[in-house]
């Protein structure tokens, strides 16, 4: 998933977008208020983490600008030390699917996040399915023609997109923003990198197998194959 955390305590953002992106998620941080109504208005993200005290605007404000801008689609966790009733209830009025209490476990974050996907109904929570490969997004197992691939997270989020555009090319453009932060650098040569690995794991393992993923010059890359499955 794609994940916005709007929280100003610095030691305590880099430490949740550190364990978010080691869970293969994409993370970004914005520090106020403002910032993150910007960036969730410029960016397409699949969950929100909300700080309640923040400069700028307070995460209340950002939960009424949400709705204003069109964003309530967008499903927000509430993370904050104002852990009385009254401030939960609040939250969860104005808008929030979620409250944690800080301090939190972060096994517990993880988990709140999994339970949001499940309660959307959400796609990104299916199995995927293309010919002889399988990727199960909640219990993170990929595996062609039933042997099990060990891929990293970056890997793993890269695979997950481009079976999710199974047939369709995706450009390197929307796999910078899917798949990395908003600091990556288009110059570097890092998504090549990545999809060499992941194809000499996907395709050069598998000799007797049809190659899944191609390479479409000067536009990007898709996999293909006959689905098994409705992605």
């Amino acid at each position: 998933m794609r994940i916005l955390l709007i929280e100003d305590e610095a030691r305590l953002a880099g430490f949740v977008q550190q364990g978010l992106v080691q869970a293969g998620h994409v993370a970004d941080v914005a520090a106020t208020g403002p910032e993150g109504l910007e960036r969730a208005a410029t960016t397409s993200y699949d969950v929100i983490l909300l700080d309640l005290m923040l400069p700028g605007q307070n995460g209340f404000e950002v939960l009424r600008n949400l709705r204003e801008f069109g964003l309530d689609g967008v499903p927000v966790i509430i993370l904050s030390a104002l852990s009385d009733t009254p401030h939960v209830i609040r939250g969860l009025d104005a808008g929030a699917v979620d409250y944690l209490r800080k301090p939190f476990e972060f096994d517990e974050l993880l988990a709140r996040l999994r339970a949001v996907e499940r309660k959307r109904g959400s796609p990104e929570a299916a199995v995927l399915r293309l010919a002889d490969l399988e990727l199960d997004p909640i219990h993170r197992s990929v595996t062609r023609a039933g042997q099990p691939l060990t891929l990293t997270n970056r890997e793993f989020a890269l695979l997950d997109l481009l079976l999710r555009n199974a047939g369709r090319v995706v450009t390197k453009t929307r796999i910078a923003e899917k798949v990395w932060d908003v600091d990556f650098d288009m110059g570097s040569n890092v998504i090549e990198v990545h999809i060499s690995q992941l194809r000499r794991k996907l395709d050069r393992a598998f000799p007797d197998r049809p190659p899944l993923l191609e390479t479409v010059v000067g536009h990007g890359y898709r996999l293909v194959g006959s689905p098994t499955a409705s992605l």
